[in-house]
């Protein structure tokens, strides 16, 4: 099986997710021109209830496949590796069916009085096929991560939003005749097909690639598997009550905010105004640059899995050490973009400049959140899962409180909201922090943070100078020209302050050959 370095995979998964965040951001557009505002509001209304049933039929088991299998390899105990697999699609199996069943029960009572709309019915039976597919998928690609050979799990997902793009018009317009609420439905079915052709593929890839026969003495080994199915279940629960937390934290966030601003003096109409600018226009553009730290995060687990089994710990710092240098330079990137750019990148993809005061404000706090993503993967590598669970309710208990107590002020408002967003970002990653300090040694490089500020202030001010001097006559291509200037001097400032290293960019595929 071909593995690839911390650092290949990593880029691998980058790509992809690239891909796959570009290929949605499409999928979305063809959705809202063919079946329109009300089409898209109750095809949106059914996605939390899809992403909380897959959550649940994982229960966290991917993260923690990829750390026993990478920990399996580590010594060659392939018995142990067949018995991962096999508890974990036995596992995945039997709650897909269990949460299907309940969501055909549950889903004419969900559409009626929670959703308070009955249409959402028909996308919401749409999506159930897509529960086993996941449940198995899933599992197939924890087993490659863990194998630490990411091109499996990285196609697999390129192609899902490829095959759901193509098929998506198709399949809304199919239905259309027959009411809006059918249209909805068939964008779901579009991901279902999307799915299956995505673990068709992964399928294919683990036949070609497995040493051992999975059916073979399928449940001989399950009956044999209680030290597996503790040990995953030490990762995976807690790693389920982190997402479990996030989506909590989610569902109440709106309903906070609302009362707030209310109390703050707002009317209804206003508050609603006001929290869609944080949540529709700031967060999205936040959350962007994150598909970079989380294919680190993905990378991580099994990486330092495997060197902690083979008692390698200097290599267990130097990947950790790689890891949040890493996100700090892409997220500081990110950062210089969103907070240089924040009114032109608002009327480029909203045709709105309102929220630009506010995340201005937001963007250096996220640089946090850039590497909480790693630091939150070297904690399950490390069984402190657990802790980060804690961290994570932490972090959402205080943001919930500070939104009341910002939120209610007439002086802040909205304002209050996106401070108590940003302190929980910081918080949470601070605890992560602090919890890996205690069970790894590992040195702060305080030169480094410093030389990062500077990259980050320097290409900052240049970014922000070259874009008030330079103008083309249109706002898109001061925009891209302004972009692409900033990136490229922060890279220089970058490469000159020994930030990105030599040898990390010789391992990347497309710049080898400039490094021979």
């Amino acid at each position: 099986m071909t593995k690839q370095t911390f650092l290949q995979g990593t880029f691998i998964l980058i790509i992809a997710g690239l891909i796959t965040r570009i290929l949605g951001f499409i999928n979305r557009i063809v959705i809202a021109r063919v079946m329109g505002e009300e089409g898209v509001g109750l095809y949106m209304m059914a996605v939390p209830t899809f992403l909380l049933v897959i959550t649940l039929t994982q229960i966290g088991l991917p993260i923690a496949i990829s750390k026993s299998v990478a920990e399996a390899e580590a010594v060659g105990d392939r018995r142990k590796v067949k018995q991962i697999l096999v508890v974990s699609l036995s596992i995945t199996g039997f709650l897909s069916v269990v949460l299907s069943a309940i969501l055909i029960v549950v889903a004419p009572y969900l559409s009626k009085y929670l959703l308070a709309d009955p249409r959402t019915y028909y996308p919401l039976v749409a999506i159930l096929p897509v529960v086993p597919i996941i449940a198995i998928s899933s599992v197939l690609r924890g087993y490659f991560q863990g194998k630490q050979n990411m091109r499996p799990a990285a196609y697999s997902s390129v192609i899902e939003q490829a095959v759901r793009i193509l098929l998506v018009a198709y399949c809304t317009n199919v239905f259309m005749p027959y009411g809006i609420e059918y249209a909805a439905a068939g964008a779901m079915i579009s991901a279902v097909f999307g799915e299956l052709a995505s673990l068709i593929y992964i399928l294919s890839m683990f036949k070609i690639k497995k040493t051992f026969r999975l059916r073979r003495n399928f449940f001989k080994s399950l009956r044999g598997s209680k030290s597996a199915l503790n040990e995953l279940l030490s990762v995976a629960l807690p790693t389920t009550g982190s997402r479990l937390i996030g989506s909590i934290s989610l569902f109440f966030e709106p309903i906070l905010v609302s009362q707030s601003l209310l109390i703050a003096g707002l009317s209804v109409g206003a508050a609603t105004s006001q929290y869609g600018l944080i949540s529709g226009y700031v967060l999205p553009l936040l959350f962007l640059p994150s598909f970079i730290t989380y294919s680190l995060s993905v990378s991580l687990v099994p990486a330092i899995s495997e060197a902690l089994v083979m008692k390698q710990f200097a290599l267990v710092e130097h990947r950790l050490q790689q890891s949040i240098r890493l996100s700090l330079v892409s997220g500081g990137a990110a950062v210089i973009i969103i907070y240089v750019f924040a009114e032109p990148l608002l009327q480029v993809m909203f045709k709105s400049d309102k929220a630009s005061g506010m995340l201005q404000l937001m963007a250096p706090f996220f640089l946090f959140y850039y590497f909480q993503g790693p630091l939150q993967a070297a904690l399950q590598a490390l069984d402190c899962a657990k802790a980060g669970m804690v961290n994570t309710l932490i972090g959402a208990v205080v943001k919930s409180i500070l939104i009341v107590l910002l939120a209610t002020l007439p002086s802040l408002q909205i304002t209050g909201v996106a401070l108590a967003i940003s302190v929980g970002v910081v918080l949470t990653t601070l605890l992560h922090f602090t919890t890996v300090l205690k069970h790894i040694s590992f040195t702060i490089k305080a030169t480094d943070y410093i030389k990062m500020i500077v990259a980050m202030l320097l290409g900052g001010y240049v970014g922000q100078f070259f874009y008030n001097k330079v103008n083309f006559g249109s706002l898109h291509l001061n925009l891209i020209s302004g972009v692409i200037f900033t990136l490229v001097f922060y890279s220089l400032l970058l490469m000159i302050f020994n930030l990105v290293k030599r040898n990390e960019l010789s391992r990347i595929p497309i710049l080898k050959l400039l490094f021979r």
